[in-house]
């Protein structure tokens, strides 16, 4: 009889325990896809608006306005801020500064974790919530100070500077995400690598590592994008015009091409087309990092 009772509660289409009946779970599917399309297309509307005015020749804004498709695809916008910033020249400084800091950034974070996790350094973490208290700080406070050292120790409006900067600052997001992660990590592993003849070299780089590579990937999928997003202390160390970055060129534009729209919708276009590529193209390896991260 209880058997009966149990089945009977658990059958699909039930409305008792916490079943829901299918027509509703429905109706709750196209709920969450509407939204899903909505959020979708808000996201998307910044990018089509730029997409639709770098195409427009200035009369053609100036008739139908910014909503308006072309009436024909004039590239006057695209190539005049090309020429006017030197646009290979600062897509080439803002891909060497972002790849730099996120390839440096992610293995400063991981010999930072693997000494607090796996060293179980006296200090350990203590130095961690120095660091954490490092993020709180914001980046106004710290632009003079890192100007100030930057010109004392000769490296100032140098790329040099600017990924030593990032790399220390993007790396304290890292290293406390994977000191989390190695302070529960497996004793046995360790202690059977060591017993195998192991040192700790090549624990980390053969034991650790392998397991940590879809989050070290994801990591620096995000020290990427957050370095190239940076604008004020590139503006601020980076002063001459064959070093600064995109979006510095992008906030110098603004006050001489302020009165031609189709520009500026070009600017922002390029702006932020090889971060969108970027992440199509490590899509697959962001999703699977967080999917693994999330299993273990």
């Amino acid at each position: 009889m209880t058997d009966q009772v149990l089945s009977a509660l658990s059958a699909p289409g039930t409305s008792a325990g916490l079943n829901v009946p299918r027509h509703r779970r429905g109706v709750l599917r196209w709920w969450v896809l509407a939204l899903l399309i909505a959020f979708l297309a808000f996201m998307l509307a910044p990018i089509f608006l730029a997409l639709n005015n770098a195409l427009k020749s200035a009369a053609d804004y100036a008739t139908n306005g910014p909503l308006a498709l072309p009436t024909s695809l004039d590239f006057t916008g695209v190539v005049g801020f090309w020429d006017y910033v030197d646009f290979p020249k600062k897509l080439w400084n803002s891909l060497l500064l972002s790849a730099c800091a996120a390839l440096f950034g992610v293995a400063l974070s991981l010999f930072n974790a693997y000494a607090i996790g796996i060293g179980r350094i006296k200090g350990g973490r203590v130095m961690l919530v120095i660091l954490l208290l490092g993020i709180m700080i914001p980046q106004e406070s710290l632009v003079y100070p890192l100007y100030y050292i930057a010109k004392s120790v000769g490296i100032y409006d140098s790329l040099f500077s600017v990924i030593i900067i990032f790399t220390v600052l993007q790396s304290i997001f890292g290293t406390y995400l994977l000191s989390a992660v190695l302070t529960s990590f497996p004793r046995e592993i360790l202690e059977a690598a060591r017993v195998d003849g192991a040192n700790r070299w090549q624990i980390l780089w053969y034991v650790i590592t392998p397991i940590l590579r879809p989050t070290l990937a994801v990591l620096a999928t995000f020290y990427f994008i957050w370095t190239w997003n940076e604008f004020l202390i590139p503006l601020v160390l980076l002063i001459s015009n064959t070093n600064q970055t995109v979006s510095v060129a992008l906030g110098n534009l603004s006050g001489q091409y302020v009165s031609q729209p189709t520009i500026t919708a070009a600017a922002s276009l390029l702006g932020i087309l090889p971060t969108v590529i970027f992440f199509l193209i490590f899509q697959r390896t962001l999703t699977k990092g967080v999917v693994v991260g999330a299993v273990k």
